[in-house]
């Protein structure tokens, strides 16, 4: 009788971040009195670099490593340039404590998902974020596709400053500070090496 032989083990390709074509964004959201007024920032992140390994025929075989400079966060909202270089001092002073804390990273521990059309995949992404000197697992919904040898994904997902050991900003004599929740989106670009 003969013995079926093993399936041939799928390696993942590899594929670098390419950040001048990738987005990746924070909002933070005011509350107290001052937020009708709308000052809700948004910070792009301009320092971040990674790999993707992907296998599109076994999601489950794919990993993602990212690493951002804590101290690449510009404000991208329309203000005054002293009101600007103020938020950006005190993200990285006081929040991020950037010269403390120079990296965030992002890696996967386990990923999963399935095809949802052609060259078009749902996946879930779950690893360990370490920010502020802080580690915590979470799980990213994020959608890809594979076009040739460029791989696109887009989502988004939620932290909570507190969690990381981060205090919420308050200005304005208190009357304005920032919600514990911060919405972070990207759309990332990788290319196959």
């Amino acid at each position: 009788m003969q013995t079926a032989s093993p399936a041939p083990t799928v390696t993942p390709e590899r594929f670098e971040i390419i950040p001048t074509i990738s987005q990746f964004t924070v909002q933070a959201f005011a509350s107290g009195l001052l937020s009708a007024f709308g000052h809700s920032p948004t910070f792009a992140i301009r320092d971040f670099s990674g790999e993707v390994m992907f296998s599109p025929e076994e999601i489950d075989k794919s990993r993602i490593k990212i690493t951002i400079k804590a101290d690449s966060l510009t404000v991208t909202d329309a203000m005054k340039d002293k009101d600007r270089r103020e938020i950006e001092l005190t993200m990285n002073n006081e929040v991020l404590e950037s010269a403390r804390y120079p990296e965030i990273v992002f890696e996967s521990t386990r990923v999963s998902g399935s095809k949802t059309g052609d060259s078009h995949f749902s996946v879930q992404m779950t690893g360990h974020l370490t920010l502020h000197g802080v580690s915590h697992e979470l799980t990213i919904p994020v959608q890809a596709s594979l076009t040739g040898g460029t791989l696109h994904t887009h989502g988004e997902f939620t932290v909570l400053q507190t969690a990381y050991g981060i205090k919420p900003v308050r200005v304005a004599g208190g009357s304005l500070k920032i919600k514990d929740e911060l919405k972070l989106t990207f759309n990332i670009v990788a290319r196959r090496e």
